[in-house]
C-alpha cells in the first residue's frame, strides 16, 4: 500500500514542464480569472446571442412569410391555370364537335355532288349513244336508199325502154297531180 500512496505523491511533484499532473494550488489554476471571463463572456454573450437568436427568429420569420405568399401566389396561379385549362378544353371540345360536323357536312356534300356530276355523265353518255345510234341509223338509212336509188335505176334504164320511160312518168305526175287537188 505505501507503494501505492507513494506514487500519487509521486504524482504530485512532478515537474510541470513536458508532463500531466494535478495542481493542488487553486489560485495557480486562477479560478477566479477564468470565473470573470466566464462571468464576462455570459453577461455580454447573453445579449449578442439574444440578437443573434431574434435576428435568426425575424429571418426565419420573414422567410416562413414570403414562402406563404409564394404559396398563396402559386395557389392563385395554379387556380387560373386550371381555370384556362378548362376553357381551352372546353373550346377543344367545341373545336372536335363542330369540326366533325363540318367533316359530316362536307362528305355529305361531296357525295351528293359527286351523285349529281355520275347522273349527268350518265344522261351524258345515254344522249351521247342515242345520238350515235340515230347517226349510225340515218347513215345505214341513206346507204341503204341511195344503193336501192342506183339499183332500182339501174334496173330501170336496162329494163325500161323510151315509151315505157315516159309513161311512167306521166302516170307519176298525174298521181302527184291528184295529190295536190286532195291536200289543196
Amino acid at each position: 500500500m505505501k507503494n501505492l500512496t507513494d506514487s500519487f505523491v509521486y504524482l504530485g511533484h512532478w515537474p510541470s514542464a513536458g508532463s500531466f499532473g494535478f495542481n493542488t494550488d487553486i489560485l495557480a489554476t486562477n479560478p477566479i480569472n477564468l470565473s470573470v471571463v466566464f462571468g464576462v463572456l455570459i453577461f455580454f454573450g447573453k445579449g449578442v446571442l439574444n440578437d443573434l437568436l431574434d435576428n435568426r427568429k425575424q429571418r426565419i420569420l420573414n422567410t416562413i412569410r414570403n414562402s406563404e405568399e409564394l404559396r398563396e401566389g402559386a395557389i392563385q396561379q395554379l387556380e387560373n391555370a386550371r381555370a384556362r385549362l378548362r376553357k381551352v378544353e372546353t373550346e377543344a371540345e367545341q373545336f372536335r364537335v363542330n369540326g366533325y360536323s363540318e367533316i359530316e357536312r362536307e362528305k355529305l356534300n361531296l357525295i351528293n355532288s359527286t351523285y349529281k356530276t355520275l347522273k349527268q355523265l350518265e344522261n351524258y353518255k345515254n344522249e351521247t349513244i342515242l345520238f350515235e345510234q340515230q347517226r349510225t341509223i340515218n347513215q345505214v338509212r341513206e346507204r341503204v336508199f341511195q344503193q336501192a336509188l342506183q339499183g332500182a335505176i339501174g334496173t330501170l334504164n336496162s329494163c325500161l325502154s323510151n315509151e315505157l320511160h315516159l309513161r311512167t312518168i306521166n302516170a307519176n305526175i298525174g298521181m302527184f297531180g291528184t295529190m295536190k287537188e286532195i291536200t289543196d
